[in-house]
């Protein structure tokens, strides 16, 4: 069993993730902004981030990636740097723009689109929790 936290500001998301993950074992805590969500990484200390791109902004998600996986030895969230992210959006289907994970750019591991496939979400989360 692993904790796992969803940044996502749409409650029927997360509610869809957690039901699928809760049902595989694992403990799921929420946060419906990056600033929760990242008050909420250091309270917790997942075994996995889900997170949403478009919150309050319209890249919020990749900034929380960059900061949470920033080199800096300085950085707050050093710690949580190892932490695996799934990043989850619709961002695809709403925008032209395309991403996928890239290390320097979009360090995130995984990067799935909305709507959300639940036996895709859980393969992806077993096979990120299991590195």
């Amino acid at each position: 069993m692993a904790k796992i936290l969803i940044i996502d500001d749409d409650p029927d998301m997360v509610l869809a993730a957690r039901m699928t993950l809760e049902a595989a074992g694992h403990e799921i805590f929420a946060a419906s902004s990056g600033s929760e969500g990242l008050q909420e990484i250091k309270r917790i200390r997942p075994d996995l981030i889900i997170l949403d791109v478009m919150m309050d902004t319209t890249t919020e998600g990749f900034q929380i990636s960059l900061q949470l996986r920033s080199p800096d030895e300085g950085s707050e969230y050093k710690d949580f740097r190892d932490i695996p992210i799934l990043m989850l959006t619709a961002i695809h289907t709403t925008t032209p723009l395309r991403f996928g994970p890239e290390e320097d750019y979009l360090p995130v591991d995984v990067f799935l689109d909305k709507p959300l496939d639940p036996d895709v979400l859980s393969a992806k989360v077993e096979e990120l929790l299991a590195k």
